[in-house]
Formats: C-alpha cells, sequence, structure tokens
C-alpha cells in the first residue's frame, strides 16, 4: 500500500480549491491528484483518479454536498471530510453530513480559525481518514432527504421575494432604485398583463443600480438581479444545487391572478426559509396573504407597506390580518429593511 494518501478537493470556489491544493501539497505524505468545482466533475473525477480522500464542501452549483455524500456512501463509499462555512459543530447541517458518513465536518477559515489552521487540522484528519477507511452507518434517510438531489438543509445564500398589485409599478421603483448591486437576488410578482412586463423590467434596468429583467425559466436568482415575472405565466422559486433559480411556466389562476404571488411566496417559503425576506408592497384583493403566513412560519423575515404610503391597502392589509407580517413600514423605509436584511443586521420575529 502506498504511504501516499491521494487526495481530491470538491469546491465551487476556484480560490479555495487552489489554496487548500498548495497548502496540502507541502505536507509530506499527502497528494493533491485534483480537484473539482461540482459534484458531477468530481464524479468523473473519482472514477479516473481514485482518490483515497476527498474534501467536500456543501454549497455547490448543481448538486449540494450533502446530496452527493449521500449518493457517494450509497454507490461509491470513501473516506469524505467536509468543509463548510455552514458547519459550525453541532448545527444541523454538521450532524446531517455525520450520519451521512463522513469521516469529519470542519469550518472554512473565519475570524480567528485561519487558513493554516485549517490545512494542520486537515492534515491529520487526511491521514487518519486513510487508515479507517469509509464512515459506514446504517442511518435510513428520509422520505424528504430522498425528495431531490437538489435538497438541502441550509445554505447561506438569501434571497427577496416582492409581491405586488395596484400601484406596484411606482413601489416597485422606489424600492429596487433603493437596493445597490451587493443586494440579495430578487424575484418579483406584480399584477400585469402580457407584453406589458418586458418593457417594464427594462426600463427599470435603466434606472436602478441592480440588474432588473423579465425572468426566464432556469434563471439564476443572483446578486444584484431582480427577476420579474412575465405577464399570464406562474413565477415559483428553485433550487439548482446551493443556487436558487426561478421557474417559469404556464399554469391556472390563483387567488385569480397569474402570474400570482401566492405561488411565488409559497415556493420561496419551501425552498428558502429562513433565507428568505417576503415583502408585500400596495395591491388590491388578497393574493400572497395566505403564503405570506407560510413564508413567516419557516422563519422568513416579512414585511408589508403601511397604509398610508399604499395605493391600495389590501394586500398588504390581508397579509397582516392572516399573521404574516412581522413589521410594517412606510414604502420609502423598505429598500433600507433589505439593506438590513442582507447584512444580517435585521431577523424574523416569531409569529
Amino acid at each position: 500500500m502506498s504511504q501516499e494518501t491521494s487526495v481530491l478537493i470538491v469546491d465551487d470556489s476556484s480560490i479555495v480549491r487552489r489554496v487548500l491544493s498548495a497548502e496540502l501539497s507541502k505536507a509530506p505524505g499527502i497528494r493533491v491528484v485534483g480537484s473539482a468545482p461540482d459534484p458531477f466533475i468530481a464524479r468523473d473525477k473519482i472514477m479516473t483518479l481514485h482518490p483515497d480522500v476527498i474534501t467536500l464542501d456543501i454549497e455547490m452549483p448543481r448538486m449540494d454536498g450533502l446530496s452527493f455524500l449521500r449518493k457517494l456512501m450509497k454507490h461509491h463509499p470513501m473516506p469524505a471530510i467536509i468543509v463548510s462555512s455552514l458547519t459550525p459543530a453541532g448545527c444541523k447541517t454538521a450532524l446531517a453530513c455525520l450520519e451521512a458518513g463522513a469521516f469529519e465536518v470542519v469550518c472554512k477559515p473565519g475570524g480567528s480559525y485561519t487558513v493554516k489552521d485549517l490545512s494542520s487540522q486537515l492534515v491529520e484528519l487526511i491521514k487518519a481518514a486513510k487508515k479507517s477507511g469509509p464512515t459506514l452507518q446504517a442511518i435510513p434517510t428520509t422520505p424528504t432527504e430522498n425528495a431531490s438531489t437538489n435538497a438541502m438543509i441550509e445554505t447561506t445564500n438569501k434571497i427577496i421575494a416582492i409581491g405586488a398589485s395596484t400601484g406596484g409599478t411606482e413601489a416597485l421603483r422606489v424600492v429596487l432604485q433603493g437596493l445597490p448591486k451587493t443586494s440579495p437576488g430578487v424575484v418579483i410578482v406584480q399584477h400585469m398583463p402580457a407584453g406589458f412586463t418586458t418593457s417594464f423590467a427594462a426600463r427599470l434596468n435603466e434606472i436602478c443600480d441592480i440588474e432588473v429583467r423579465e425572468a426566464k425559466d432556469g434563471d439564476v436568482v443572483a446578486q444584484g438581479r431582480a427577476l420579474l415575472a412575465p405577464g399570464d405565466l406562474q413565477l415559483t422559486l428553485g433550487r439548482d444545487g446551493a443556487r436558487y433559480i426561478v421557474r417559469v411556466r404556464p399554469g391556472p389562476l390563483v387567488c385569480r391572478h397569474r402570474p400570482s404571488v401566492e405561488v411565488l411566496f409559497e415556493s420561496t417559503a419551501n425552498y428558502a426559509g429562513a433565507n428568505a425576506m417576503g415583502v408585500m408592497l400596495t395591491g388590491m384583493g388578497d393574493d400572497g396573504a395566505t403564503a405570506m403566513r407560510s413564508l413567516r412560519n419557516a422563519g422568513a423575515y416579512t414585511v408589508a407597506q403601511n397604509e398610508k404610503t399604499c395605493v391600495v391597502f389590501g394586500m398588504p392589509r390581508q397579509a397582516i390580518d392572516r399573521g404574516g407580517v412581522c413589521e410594517v413600514f412606510p414604502l420609502g423605509d423598505i429598500a433600507q429593511q433589505i439593506v438590513g436584511f442582507a447584512q444580517g443586521r435585521i431577523k424574523a420575529k416569531a409569529a
């Protein structure tokens, strides 16, 4: 048996791959045989390079690391060390990784924990992992875990979901113009007929610092980008690995609308939970009010425009009355609330 321990580094960050490769290669007895930016490329490299151990990030495109780990331990068990910013000791994701068969879980550098500290720890763990072999545990997966290869317990990505109707075109202008390019990705339903949303998005794009465009099926919800639901189509949030994406599809009227705020908010509650902020702007009726309660129950921070600044205080009132709103603000304050949420200064309040 070779005295060297071969390692494959799996992380979507090119900087992390480069730094870890350089640091681990300095250690006697360790040979970095390659790296991969996502689980699909990792799968192919595992089959061709046959590493003794892999280091594995959690937040990656196409498939998250936890889903990949579960598949790996089922079909090609091998020692895996999780290296992620999502895995402080004792957190849900760390425990789930250990239950899925990870040899150990360590955090990425931060604060007083340096790259040098991480590298020293990894060297010892990698050598120990090779000796012990894969950590196979007879822990059954739940139906939820098997539901989707894109399912994740946690992600650091935040998202803003906005619903609006009557008076919403001006309200959206005020909110979006107040957002910096570092804002989390935004998804929007504004009640509008087909054919109008394209030009409306283009106009907002001209006057805002963030990118604003009409959503297309499969678009990534990225930092500094707002995606507007096309008229006469339903917009839902989904996941592609650690990334949020949108689905734009035909569908029935919901709350008498297509696109519907209810549809967007419900999918945001399901896929983003506490990483989401829901915003209900001016509008007639009750579209989105029930799903805003779902958002709040999922841990999201939810706000509504106040009556004084609304053209029609219908949708915000219904959302408030149904218990879906954490706080109420004048229109001019909402952009700053979004910025505060993005920076972690503002968090959800229990229902």
